[in-house]
């Protein structure tokens, strides 16, 4: 771990159904808008610190516009340019910012998906009706739908895990936590992080020829029961509830995924006090069989989480 990057700032969704994805994110799922410009809402959790931690944009498709994680500082912002410019990976260059941040690093990994890195950062400064009552916190808990507390991780389908681990290790100077070693050789999968938290973002292999494409966006909550809420909400609403709720047996994290009116797959997630604190920490392998068995609990990971991403592809 580099120490250059300090952790995952925000993900830019794609919907090509704006305003449901937007009622969805706001009033069932409990993210706060912050902003709002001609084509993007900029949503933040009740504790996330920075302006927003997801940017919903209005697009032909689904999936995933940008990733944005935050540098430790401005220098070591200029180190890791430096380091991703030396290297082999697709460089954009830089950006002039968004609402949430300044100027921005932008590259590419092989698979499409595009990421940026940023040192200054719009704060989220609570006033009126949402100033909280203890200073300690981002914004007042009002539990309006699911209400998470922060954006916790993403997912990325690749077409080829190890080669996304090489680019993350270097881009991002992120350790792998854990992983899946397929019987064919091939890495099914890698959950990385670039602090001590247990990850920010995970790969896992993709089949079905698209590019660019996203597995799910992950928010964390204070407890397994606020999950159990959720789903609740997610019915009385009409939510596709995918699977879940349930415990991972990779992270061990209690989980509930469904798809947000577009199709983009949504979890909420809660992996208790977890974190990888040991500097010497080395990967937890999974091997093809142990992962057959299923979850932690013994639930069989249902098809569509390993055919549906977005945007949609040929062979999904």
């Amino acid at each position: 771990m580099s120490g250059a990057v300090a952790h995952l700032g925000h993900v830019e969704l794609y919907t090509d159904r704006f305003d449901e994805s937007l009622d969805f994110f706001t009033r069932v799922y409990g993210l706060k808008l912050s902003a709002r410009s001609a084509d993007s809402a900029y949503l933040r959790a009740w504790d996330d610190y920075e302006l927003h931690s997801l940017k919903l944009t209005r697009h032909h498709s689904t999936g995933v516009g940008h990733i944005g994680y935050r540098a430790a500082s401005a220098q070591a912002l200029a180190d890791q340019v430096a380091v991703i410019e030396a290297s082999d990976y697709l460089c954009h260059g830089w950006v002039e910012g968004d609402l949430g941040h300044g100027r921005a690093f932008r590259f590419e990994d092989p698979f499409g998906h595009v990421f940026e890195l940023y040192w200054d950062s719009v704060k989220y400064r609570a006033t009126g009706e949402d100033r909280p009552a203890l200073k300690n916190m981002a914004s007042r808990y009002t539990g309006q739908g699911a209400a998470p507390r922060r954006i916790d991780h993403l997912n990325l389908l690749a077409a080829d895990v190890a080669e996304f681990r090489r680019f993350m290790q270097l881009c991002l100077g992120s350790r792998v936590t854990e992983m899946i070693q397929l019987d064919n050789g091939r890495t099914g999968g890698c959950w990385f992080t670039v602090n001590n938290k247990t990850y920010d973002l995970a790969c896992t292999e993709d089949h079905s020829g698209g590019v660019a494409r996203l597995h799910h966006i992950t928010y964390a909550t204070d407890s397994r029961e606020d999950i159990l809420r959720a789903a609740d909400l997610f019915l009385e609403n009409g939510v596709h509830i995918e699977t879940g709720p349930h415990k991972h047996a990779i992270q061990g994290t209690f989980f509930l995924y469904v798809w947000e009116p577009a199709g983009n797959r949504v979890e909420l997630a809660n992996a208790g006090a977890r974190l990888i604190l040991a500097p010497d920490w080395e990967p937890v392998v999974w091997t093809e069989a142990e992962r057959k068995r299923g979850q932690a609990w013994g639930l069989k990971t249902i098809e569509t989480f390993h055919t549906h991403g977005t945007p949609p592809a040929a062979k999904e």
